[in-house]
């Protein structure tokens, strides 16, 4: 890969990660526009530096959320030698009860997508359009009333089984979860807040499946493209943290909404050529 691939798509990969705007949609641009279709297959290569990626994105979240994982872990823990319960306590159950569903999607389905309708620009447009929609009715319509410790453990189930719509291309994995967090009556600022803690298991399990496809393989690996990419990747995915936080508070979710509006009418555009 050259050092042009490796930053397109690191910076890629980092901010589409938390950004509720698809990445699979701005990875069917990349292949549209570009010569790079075999770096973005699934060969040992590709793979390797997607775990490179995520572990990235990866250490992006978890730094940002450093304070509230060390209140998490802590509390979680008592647990198991005390009867008290926190806000914290309860967070931290939730993002595991939400990464079941999420889990069990990638277990028995992951494949059948990858092999079928991964790179289907139909399914692309359909799911970054009409996703891109219920994202902006959610929050036009949801009350925005609750933070990310009044979610009840039924919501946080009914997040976690809607974070297992986001195999489907083009769906967004933070999209899809901010809009249902948005339609049980969270802040934007919550549900985007509940969004990043449930993507951490999630993106160890996704990380984890493809660094184990990738062993044992003979191909070689340029690990200095690797450091790169995890590196730029973790800085564009902490900035986008950052300012989705601060946008969603100021302004709401109507630009991300309308900014996959735009980004499936230029997908459409691909599909008529």
């Amino acid at each position: 890969m050259t050092i042009l691939q490796v930053i397109v798509l690191a910076l890629l990969q980092g901010v589409t990660e938390f950004l509720p705007i698809s990445s699979s949609g701005h990875l069917i641009l990349v292949r549209q526009l570009t010569p790079w279709a075999d770096q973005l297959t699934d060969g040992t290569n590709q793979m390797m530096f997607d775990v490179a990626l995520h572990v990235g994105t990866l250490a992006a979240v978890l730094f940002y959320f450093r304070h509230e994982i060390g209140r998490m872990s802590r509390d979680w823990l008592k647990t198991f030698t005390s009867a008290e319960t926190t806000g914290d306590t309860r967070l931290a159950w939730q993002v595991a009860a939400g990464t079941i569903p999420a889990a069990l999607a990638g277990l028995f389905f992951h494949d059948f997508v990858q092999n079928t309708i991964r790179h289907e620009l139909g399914v692309i447009f359909t799911t970054t359009v009409l996703f891109g929609l219920l994202l902006g009715i959610a929050y036009t319509k949801g009350k925005r009333q609750y933070s990310e410790y009044a979610l009840s453990m039924t919501g946080a189930v009914l997040i976690g089984t809607a974070q297992a719509l986001a195999l489907i291309p083009g769906t967004s994995r933070s999209g899809i979860t901010i809009t249902m967090a948005l339609i049980l009556g969270l802040t934007g600022t919550g549900a985007a807040r509940f969004s990043f803690l449930l993507s951490i298991p999630v993106i160890v399990l996704a990380g984890g499946q493809q660094f184990v496809g990738s062993l044992g393989a003979s191909a070689s690996v340029n690990w200095y493209a690797l450091a790169f990419g995890a590196l730029a990747a973790g800085l564009t995915a902490y900035a986008s943290i950052y300012y989705l936080l601060k946008l969603v508070h100021r302004i709401g979710m109507w630009p991300f909404a309308g900014y996959r509006l735009a980004l499936g009418a230029v997908i459409l555009m691909f599909m008529w050529l």
